[in-house]
Parts: structure tokens; sequence; C-alpha cells
């Protein structure tokens, strides 16, 4: 499976990066994974 980081998403989304990481801890983004200080998203969503 393909990830993209916070910058990659916000790009895509046109969001700031910190909207994409209040949003993964929030549980508003289906199957983010966190790997030690960085969230990873599916580039499928």
């Amino acid at each position: 499976m393909d990830y993209m980081i916070l910058k990659e998403a916000s790009a895509k989304w046109g969001v700031t990066p910190r909207w994409i990481n209040y949003f993964c801890s929030g549980g508003r983004i289906p199957g983010p994974v966190k790997m030690g200080m960085v969230w990873l998203i599916s580039k499928s969503v």
C-alpha cells in the first residue's frame, strides 16, 4: 500500500498540515498509521 505524509496530503486537499494532523488524531480520515511522530495516510483516500 502506498502512503503519503501530512505535507503531501495537505497539498492534495488544500488545507494545512496541522489540519491533517487534527483529522488523523480525531479519526476523521480513514486508516491513518502513526509511525513514531509521523502520520502516514493511504494515497487511495
